[in-house]
């Protein structure tokens, strides 16, 4: 970005009561942040803007301010992303208020990837923990970016399994300036997450951790995800507000259930009964995942594709392997018609796919249809 745009969209960022939506509208009525701060004064106060917001546009007061900022921002190695340019997601870019200018550090390519949001309570249980990591990673071994607000519990959780796999990708959404380590704890996750994705924040550096910020941010985590997935999370929690700014937004919701006696479980308890698809392990967030980015995510390569289903396929016995062989990934087939075409009875049948489910080469569905698994 040329020096005289930073400065201009870092002007807008910092003039005091002009939001993201306030924002939007000088920006559709003037074409550009420059123009915006070259407008007379009367062509500001036909966009309706509060007067003192339109006099400090007029005034330009905020671009000495941004001259400091932007200073600031290039000497702790910072990146500014507007919403014009390439890196910008896309998805985030669709929401009714998207946040005009984004402060990054490390990769902003990850933001305009296929990304899945996983949020949660910042008091978990064992449980939740054990969960929101398992998920992380492995959603991210299949190439998704994980997404989260880089707060202690669940979303420091699933962040660190993201950091632990071998692909995708991880971005962590700030409710600070992007210059603040917050919480202390997490400082070592956050130079991880730096290294292995992108932090962003929409707010000024030295912005403090202000409650009123978190629910702001979230918008961001919900706003550049195909879908958000929610572990655990008390009756108010942030995570059911970043679930329902999933859905205003058009995303998937998912939900891990959890003990009913947990207060903790309330939050995806509630998402489940809305309708919110149940989580029980990565396969369940794929499935969901609209067909181009399944695709994408997992290519057609037939060769590589049989020679692991050879393998999997010698290591069962003469039974699991009739059935196997009737099923497919992508069509659920009964466990009757199961019975019918392999000549077994019912409890032979039954058995052996309940091995090859505890195994991962088979998923039962509602109403005893089985599929088999992608290896």
């Amino acid at each position: 970005m040329e020096l005289d745009a930073s400065l201009y969209w870092l002007g807008l960022a910092l003039t005091p009561g002009l939001g993201a939506r306030l924002t939007a509208r000088l920006l559709a009525r003037f074409g550009s942040p420059e123009r915006v701060f070259r407008a007379s004064l009367t062509e500001l106060e036909a966009c309706h803007l509060p007067a003192p917001v339109a006099q400090s546009l007029q005034g330009q007061r905020a671009l000495s301010a941004a001259e400091k900022e932007l200073a600031e921002v290039r000497k702790l190695g910072v990146q500014l992303l507007n919403w014009d340019e390439p890196a910008y997601s896309k998805l985030l870019r669709s929401i009714y208020d998207p946040p005009p200018l984004l402060y990054v550090r490390g990769d902003p390519s990850m933001l305009d990837r296929h990304v899945i949001a996983i949020v949660g309570t910042r008091r978990p249980t064992p449980y939740g923990n054990q969960v929101a990591e398992r998920l992380g990673r492995d959603l991210a071994e299949r190439g998704l970016v994980i997404a989260s607000g880089l707060a202690r519990g669940i979303d420091a959780s699933a962040q660190r399994g993201a950091c632990a796999a071998s692909r995708g990708g991880v971005i962590g959404v700030l409710g600070t300036g992007i210059d603040l380590q917050y919480p202390k704890e997490n400082r070592k996750l956050y130079a991880e997450v730096e290294k292995r994705g992108a932090i962003v924040s929409e707010f000024p550096l030295g912005t403090p951790p202000a409650p009123e910020n978190f629910p702001i941010r979230n918008r961001i985590v919900a706003g550049v995800a195909l879908g958000a997935v929610v572990v655990q999370g008390e009756q108010y929690s942030g995570s059911i507000i970043t679930a329902r700014l999933g859905m205003e937004f058009g995303r998937e919701i998912y939900a891990v259930p959890g003990n009913v006696t947990e207060p903790m479980s309330f939050a995806p308890h509630q998402l489940i009964r809305q309708g919110a698809k149940l989580v029980s392990g990565w396969e369940d967030v794929i499935e969901e995942l609209p067909t181009p980015v399944r695709t994408e995510l997992f290519p057609v390569e037939e060769a590589p594709a049989r020679e692991r289903e050879l393998l999997v396929e010698q290591a069962m016995g003469e039974t699991e392997r009739k059935i196997y062989a009737l099923l497919k990934a992508d069509e659920s087939v009964h466990v009757d018609t199961l019975v019918e075409s392999t000549g077994l009875n019912s409890s032979e049948v039954l058995a052996a796919l309940c091995e090859m489910e505890m195994r991962g080469v088979v998923r039962q569905l509602p109403g005893k249809q089985f599929l088999r698994v992608l290896v």
